[in-house]
């Protein structure tokens, strides 16, 4: 008996030492596996909460910078007199604490222990991506993403082909102003002139120009001659010595130090059309006015950058004006039949002047004057909402020559025609040949004198508008853990 209860303790020794070394690596086991538990989780939390952050300061963006123009940015002057990234960084701090923090766990002291214990060690903004960092370059980007879907591409192909008769027919390359100017110099000439009629008889030359009473009109100004009622337009003026373009200049401009992904040569040329046609969504010009804004003709604005509406208006008329008088100028001295009638006119008044050798010279003053009266035609029916090709046939043409040299304002009653282009089309022109840097400065201009003009944003600045951000955030554990998460986060949608 006693032998059998010394086996039986002795198989009990064994087992107690296999249990508790069992026990031991067991216990060693679930100790490492919660605590890579512990350690994963505080990674994913870190990175969750950075994301969290970093998308909480995106959803502060500035609300009348979309409502207005539908662009999503930071503004990080937040209402005061100044941006300042640092402000962008308290705010980040404060949405990290508060999602690291266990303060709103219902009963957290009796029914919560904090596995985690996290905290923040810093939050820093390494990089950032500013609306108007590389010339504007990122603001046009993200202009051209808010329109992307929305636009046109058979549109593009349009502009393309007009662009291309502008360039082939030099629409913007000929001053024909001084070219008559030129011609009427040489017909002048002659005036005075003595001409011996017989021995006993001479007679002065008194030379009287068919289109002086087109010049008269020229030199009351186109816009006068185009609009039926040129008081009525806007007389808005605004201040530009505060505006984006003056920061530039004086080198006080906030920039960022990150760089836009760069596009190929295709890429780019649809990106301009769709930044132009993102302009005259968003931006107002003649004969589609808004109110509340500072220049009722922004578009005008973007393409001379006068600082009130009516010069802005009259620029852009008289080159939309050049650009016709050029197409309808090379229309009539390349059709024959208008040259004969205007050569055998010009016959008759040489004649009559006894200058039988200025007829030439009489005929061409005569197909610039026919161009001129032509061109008033074509940009008050432009500017009455009606459509006016490029290059006109025989079909489209419409004064007469008798006609165009009693030009009658009162009388000139453009007719609505369906092909052609419209006025804002022939801005689409001058919208591509203008100066894509100098198109965006003045766009950047528009738009902050527009939402300085509302309430609470009287500081307002692009250059303090940031599209990207990227942080460096790092946490701490009471457990003895650290960790850094890297993000970059931003507007684009592409």
């Amino acid at each position: 008996m006693g032998e059998v209860m010394r086996k039986i303790h002795k198989t009990s020794a064994y087992l107690t030492v296999y249990l508790t070394l069992t026990l031991t690596v067991i216990l060693s086991l679930c100790l490492a596996l919660i605590e890579g538990a512990r350690q994963n989780a505080m990674f994913l939390e870190a990175e969750c909460v950075t994301d969290i952050g970093l998308n909480s300061i995106l959803a502060e963006y500035h609300r009348e910078l979309l409502e207005q123009y539908n662009l999503f940015a930071i503004d990080s002057s937040y209402g005061t007199t100044q941006p300042w990234v640092q402000a962008t960084e308290n705010h980040l701090e404060d949405y990290l604490n508060k999602n690291l923090s266990t303060d709103d766990v219902f009963l957290d002291w009796l029914l919560y222990r904090d596995f985690l214990a996290m905290s923040l060690e810093n939050a820093e903004i390494t990089r950032t991506l500013i609306l108007t960092d590389d010339n504007g370059a990122v603001f046009r980007r993200r202009a051209a993403e808010a329109i992307w879907d929305d636009s046109n591409l058979d549109l593009f192909e349009d502009v393309q082909e007009w662009l291309q008769v502008v360039e082939s027919e030099k629409l913007t390359e000929r001053d024909i102003a001084a070219e008559k100017r030129k011609k009427d110099k040489e017909l002048d000439e002659y005036d005075g002139d003595v001409i011996e009629i017989s021995e006993t008889e001479w007679i002065t030359v008194d030379v009287k120009n068919p289109t002086d009473a087109l010049e008269k009109l020229r030199k009351k100004g186109i816009l006068n001659l185009v609009i039926k009622n040129p008081y009525r337009l806007s007389e808005k003026t605004i201040s530009l010595t505060n505006l984006l373009e003056s920061r530039v200049k004086a080198g006080c401009l906030n920039q960022g130090n990150m760089n836009l992904e760069e596009l190929s040569k295709g890429e780019e040329l649809l990106e301009r059309f769709f930044f132009q046609e993102y302009l005259l969504k968003y931006m107002c010009h003649y004969g589609e006015e808004a109110e509340g804004i500072t220049l009722s003709y922004q578009i005008e604005y973007l393409l001379t950058g006068k600082n009130s509406d009516i010069e802005n208006l009259k620029s852009v008329v008289n080159i939309i004006f050049a650009v016709r008088e050029v197409a309808n100028t090379s229309y009539v001295f390349s059709n024959q039949e208008c040259r004969l009638i205007a050569e055998t006119l010009a016959a008759v008044l040489a004649t009559a002047m006894m200058i039988p050798e200025a007829t030439e010279i009489l005929a061409q003053i005569l197909l610039f004057g026919w161009a001129f009266a032509e061109s008033v035609y074509d940009v008050r029916c432009i500017m009455e909402g009606g459509r006016i090709p490029l290059m006109k046939t025989k079909d489209t043409w419409h004064y007469k020559l008798n006609s165009a040299l009693n030009l009658n304002l009162d009388f000139l009653m453009p007719v609505e025609d369906t092909e052609g282009l419209s006025y804002e089309d022939y801005l689409r022109i001058l919208l591509f040949l203008e100066n894509e840097d100098e198109l965006t400065m003045r766009a950047m201009n528009m738009i902050e004198a527009d939402i300085r003009a509302t309430e609470g944003n009287e500081y307002f600045r692009l250059d303090g508008c940031l599209d990207t951000v990227e942080a460096v955030v790092r946490v701490k554990s009471a457990y003895g853990y650290d960790c850094e998460i890297t993000r970059r986060k931003g507007y684009s949608t592409q």
